[in-house]
């Protein structure tokens, strides 16, 4: 068993795009010898390691998963990630795994479109710890999806989202959480959960959003900020005014509303820059919390808020765009083997963010300006096929480069 997860897991390790990728791989020899060396495991053949997980509880995998993470908060690896010295970011969101033109089990969710045509998919909420610097490692998942026979009303992200709180409390007991998620969370049951669970949040906070806590803060919008500031980011100079207000109350919360207003321009002289590039835009970056705000935390929290997007662009980006192939359909017949290889790809991002950040790969990155982390994996893979042990040449010094002669 431990082969076969292996070869399923190093599929996405690799970042091969299909199983007929990693079998036509498998073909060569120096390539199935190089991946025993390197991961101390056989290679099966694809078609084997896709029965496998067909037939595997995915409660088995993920908790596989969710032991990994724990081992890194055991060895306090991130400790330096966390908001306010204690609370580490987690940030919520929901994604399409798969999709279908015709009912692949049954508990497909389902959307209608204008024409008539429904569409078949299914959808995951996951929980990934984010950090400054571009981690963003999957601490838990929850699966979307309608239960079987008749049901009232399709599942949601919002039911799902208690039953993901429920699995990472159970799996992590004694870790201090602050969720950051975007406008879909601010509502009572999720201000509950996380107050139950003893856990910060963070919540991005639209207009139309907690219409009672709207109409407290029409006063505190129109106040001078009670702190501003500036930082220069990618050559724009970006100033920054921030307004908050603590003891909102929501039902039977107590929460507090923070407003970021960034106006940004260009760190150089009028004269030299670009053309289209405008200046004097403001953005508001608007959320509620359960920290209590001042002047000395509201940089931070504000700052701790907008981490969120790392879920997006360093998670789901990079697992459907940079060749991990997220929304592939690896497992065509089985939601099963659906759920498992979904679980081994979050396994093997999480391993190759850390490879991705060791000495030697950041020492290639650099060689070139347009040096690329695929690339650097493509030329892994060449090497693993092509390169040949010096055990298996017929003469030790065949295939080796001579010294010159004196």
């Amino acid at each position: 068993m431990g082969e076969l997860l292996t070869g399923g897991l190093g599929m996405f390790l690799l970042r091969q795009d299909s199983r007929n990728g990693i079998n036509n791989k498998r073909r060569e020899a120096g390539f199935a010898k190089s991946f025993e060396q390197c991961f101390g495991a056989r290679l099966a053949h694809g078609d084997t390691i896709a029965e496998v997980l067909e037939h595997t509880d995915p409660e088995g995998p993920e908790s596989v998963k969710m032991d990994l993470m724990s081992g890194l908060f055991g060895q306090k690896v991130l400790r330096g990630d966390r908001l306010c010295g204690k609370y580490y970011p987690v940030a919520v969101d929901a994604t399409g795994v798969v999709s279908f033109d015709h009912r692949h089990c049954p508990h497909c969710l389902t959307r209608t479109s204008k024409n008539g045509a429904t569409t078949y998919f299914h959808y995951v909420l996951e929980a990934k710890l984010v950090t400054r610097d571009g981690l963003c490692l999957s601490l838990a998942s929850e699966w979307i999806e309608n239960p079987a026979g008749e049901f009232d009303k399709q599942d949601c992200e919002r039911k799902a989202f208690t039953r993901l709180a429920a699995k990472l409390k159970r799996n992590y007991p004694r870790l201090p959480v602050c969720i950051l998620a975007d406008g879909l969370y601010p509502y009572g049951g999720a201000f509950e959960t996380c107050e139950g669970y003893g856990w910060k949040y963070i919540f991005v906070l639209k207009d139309s959003t907690l219409k009672s806590v709207q109409e407290d803060l029409v006063l505190p919008r129109r106040r001078d900020p009670k702190k501003s500031g500036y930082h220069v980011r990618d050559g724009w100079r970006v100033a920054c005014e921030y307004r908050f207000e603590n003891g909102l109350e929501y039902k039977k919360s107590k929460i507090s509303w923070i407003e970021c207003g960034e106006t940004r321009t260009r760190d150089m002289p009028r004269e030299k820059r670009p053309e289209k590039q405008k200046d004097g835009e403001t953005h508001r970056f608007v959320y509620v919390t359960n920290f209590e705000v001042d002047r000395d935390n509201v940089m931070e929290l504000s700052a701790g808020g907008r981490l969120r997007w790392k879920i997006e662009n360093e998670g789901f980006n990079t697992q459907k765009r940079g060749g991990y192939q997220l929304g592939h359909k690896f497992c065509r017949t089985s939601l099963n083997g659906l759920k498992n290889y979904y679980t081994l790809l979050q396994m093997a991002h999480a391993i190759n963010q850390f490879v991705e950040r060791d000495g030697e790969v950041r020492e290639q990155l650099s060689c070139h300006s347009k040096e690329t982390v695929k690339n650097i994996w493509g030329m892994l893979v060449s090497y693993m096929i092509f390169a040949r042990d010096p055990e298996d040449l017929p003469d030790g010094n065949v295939g080796r480069i001579q010294p010159a002669p004196a």
